[in-house]
């Protein structure tokens, strides 16, 4: 089911491009997209205040595991996007997915295949993966 779904809207946005099918063009607004989604985040911090960021230096132990390391990060987020910001921000990622389909499009690549390729290998090598 879920692969009809992102096959359906990929199919979608290929019909829905027309003003910029240009492979620059599409680099350049999927570019934009990434920006507008940080600029709502960031809106949400310094514009409403739904979230705070409260960032400083973690200490690591120099014996840490691999394994355990994750225990030691955090996102530096306080409080939860309010029903607004929240709207705005999966607007914004939505173009960014929008325009990231039409670049697969663009390149002949399948969304869903590229998405099993990163699944697999994120399972596969788990931590080792250290993104």
């Amino acid at each position: 089911m879920k692969d009809l779904i992102c096959d359906e809207f990929q199919n979608t946005v290929s019909e829905l491009l027309m003003r910029h099918h240009s492979i620059l063009d599409v680099l350049s607004k999927l570019q934009e997209a990434s920006s507008r989604i940080n600029r709502a985040t960031v809106k949400s911090v310094t514009g409403c205040g739904c979230i705070q960021v409260d960032a400083k230096k973690k200490s690591i132990p120099p014996d840490v595991s691999l394994l355990n390391l994750k225990d030691y990060f955090e996102s530096h987020l306080r409080g939860e996007l309010c029903l607004s910001c929240r709207e705005i921000v999966e607007t914004e990622i939505g173009k960014s997915l929008f325009y990231l389909t039409a670049l697969c499009n663009l390149l002949d690549l399948n969304l869903y295949d590229i998405f099993l390729k990163e699944h697999k290998k994120c399972t596969t090598l788990r931590v080792f993966n250290l993104t």
